[in-house]
């Protein structure tokens, strides 16, 4: 048997910061919100007890769903629209207007004894999301200058996912995720020279790791393409250099030429 070690050398992990941060629209647009301070996460998680005859037999966590703050010292304008403000004329808006729902996404870095911060990182995705702004304090000013902090509770309105309990966050890890996978998932939340940021659906998130058993087709823009199979239910190498996927979507435009696209069981 091994006995336990403690404080082995790169296995001192922490987490630190954030940054990155993406403002969605529900219309799909993505832009970057700069200057955010932090985020807070919790849960509304129920610690429940149960009795008999007045004693205590049972204790059970109940899954809750999730809350959270955000706190910035600016935000995208953009975000005026979902936090209540409406402009009704070029330089008056209007406060206490109906709220609406975005998504957000930012990143959390991680690091150890031994590569510090370049260890990897985490990048946050929060769902159906609704800010309620808190109370705003402007100071008189002094001789240093201190931002406002704007803060915003946040609470969201869960997706559901097939065999797992609807939520709202999801995270990504770059430690553990397929670079080829953390590439495609980078690409859609923070845009390319030929597409637009967006907000995979948390369906669409779980395809990319092969959680409901999906295909994952990507086209290099080179005239290649790459099949990615996470779930290792498609694709057979049938020697070094030759392979069969099985159950794939295509569409044959002659005799030697097929279109391919990705494919999910469900």
């Amino acid at each position: 048997m091994t006995a336990l070690v403690w404080d082995q050398v790169g296995e001192r992990i922490y987490q630190t910061g954030v940054d990155r941060g993406v403002l969605y629209l529900r219309d799909g647009i993505g832009v970057p919100w700069n200057g955010i301070t932090g985020v807070e996460e919790s849960s509304t998680v129920e610690l429940k007890s149960y009795y008999f005859e007045g004693t205590k037999y049972l204790e059970t966590l109940i899954p809750g769903d999730f809350t959270g703050k955000l706190k910035a010292i600016t935000y995208p304008e953009e975000f005026d629209q979902v936090n209540g403000m409406l402009e009704v004329a070029e330089g008056l808006t209007l406060f206490e207007q109906p709220a609406k729902q975005f998504n957000l996404s930012y990143r959390t870095k991680v690091g150890d004894d031994v590569q510090g911060l370049e260890l990897g990182y985490k990048i946050h995705l929060l769902y159906n999301l609704i800010a309620k702004p808190e109370t705003n304090v402007f100071n008189s000013l002094n001789e240093q200058t201190q931002p406002t902090e704007f803060v915003w509770s946040l609470t969201g309105t869960p997706d559901r996912i097939p065999r797992a309990r609807p939520a709202c966050h999801a995270v990504v890890d770059s430690r553990t995720t397929d670079p080829a996978i953390l590439e495609l998932i980078e690409n859609q939340l923070y845009g390319t020279e030929l597409t637009a940021p967006s907000m995979p659906s948390l369906s669409d998130l779980a395809e990319f790791y092969g959680y409901l058993g999906a295909l994952i087709i990507v086209d290099n823009g080179n005239g290649t393409w790459t099949a990615i199979d996470e779930s290792d239910g498609y694709i057979t190498m049938l020697n070094d250099t030759t392979f069969l996927i099985d159950d794939a979507d295509t569409t044959y435009l002659n005799p030697v030429m097929y279109t391919i696209s990705s494919t999910n069981v469900d």
